[in-house]
């Protein structure tokens, strides 16, 4: 008896798509309470941001939208992209890095930091992009294979990995400024694009396994896939969007608070190094750095002068 479809798996599979979602909840929870008790909370911004990843992939997998993505080419599209794409970028801007600390004080997490350097992550996300939409990698996880299973699971980590670079808590690259984060995204989305047209334009039926499904919903096969490919582009350009958006709004607000440190500290007679301030800035310490401009405009600091703070 079949009562809650998760991610078209039956039997024991379909709890373990769940458990994973589960236990990182319940460790961030504890992490984030353990953080807020030595005075170093979690935003409640980023904790909204990362129960809603959760909430997404939860969601794609126990409604019916997860029965419907077993007839549809669309519905399986629009599954993957929540999870794989929305979801993860929300559990991305719910992380910081003391919650990772105790994971990175592992040395085998810590060694696989390197999967987050840009060119590693996106080149891995787009190899497994493919990889899943290959035809018979697509009909492997067709249906109640445990491969569907792994495929989820690939997209979320994937997904997890893209949108480190950007928006994750780890140190990036020096070379890996403002402008390149714009051009990571853009590319990403240009990748994502190729697929689509594939997709919308190849003309002939890539995946055979929904003719049942086409037959019942009276959509032809060529139509269904085509749309699937029209939904990936259009939800890509509107993610593209948001994030450049958002992008060029931080890129302005953190050009004026930096700005503002730079006056601050010239008018106490404290020298400040633009790289230093805009560091500070990037990491959120702007309230931070300026007290200790004052502190040190004050004679309060550790040192005096114009070399306190360079």
């Amino acid at each position: 008896m079949h009562l809650v479809p998760v991610a078209h798996v039956s039997g024991i599979f379909g709890p373990l798509e769940l458990l994973p979602m589960l236990i990182a909840a319940a460790l961030y929870a504890r992490r984030a309470t353990t953080l807020a008790a030595h005075g170093r909370p979690v935003p409640l911004w980023r904790q909204i941001c990362f129960a809603s990843g959760l909430l997404v992939i939860a969601l794609a997998l126990i409604t019916p939208l997860s029965d419907l993505a077993d007839e549809l080419v669309i519905a399986h599209m629009i599954e993957h992209l929540a999870i794989g794409d929305i979801a993860t970028l929300l559990i991305v801007l719910g992380l910081t890095g003391p919650l990772l600390q105790p994971i990175l004080s592992i040395k085998l997490f810590d060694r696989m930091r390197i999967l987050c350097h840009p060119v590693v992550a996106m080149g891995i996300w787009a190899f497994f992009m493919f990889f899943w939409h290959a035809p018979p990698l697509y009909d492997a996880a067709y249906g109640t294979s445990f491969v569907h299973f792994v495929e989820h699971g690939t997209f979320i980590a994937t997904g997890i990995l893209l949108w480190m670079p950007v928006f994750g808590p780890l140190p990036m690259p020096a070379w890996f400024t403002a402008g390149w984060k714009v051009v990571y995204v853009i590319l990403m989305r240009l990748i994502a694009t190729v697929l689509g047209n594939i997709l919308m334009w190849d003309g002939q039926v890539l995946y055979d396994v929904y003719a049942a499904g086409q037959a019942k919903h009276h959509i032809d096969a060529i139509t269904d896939q085509s749309i699937a490919g029209v939904v990936m582009m259009v939800e890509g350009v509107f993610l593209g969007l948001g994030v450049l958006a958002w992008f060029f709004f931080r890129a302005a607000s953190e050009g004026i608070e930096k700005q503002r440190l730079l006056d601050l500290a010239f008018e106490n007679g404290v020298e400040l190094d633009p790289d230093r301030a805009q560091r500070a800035v990037a990491a959120g310490h702007a309230k931070r750095l300026e007290a200790q401009i004052r502190r040190e405009a004050d004679g309060d600091g550790p040192e005096h002068g114009r070399e306190a703070i360079a």
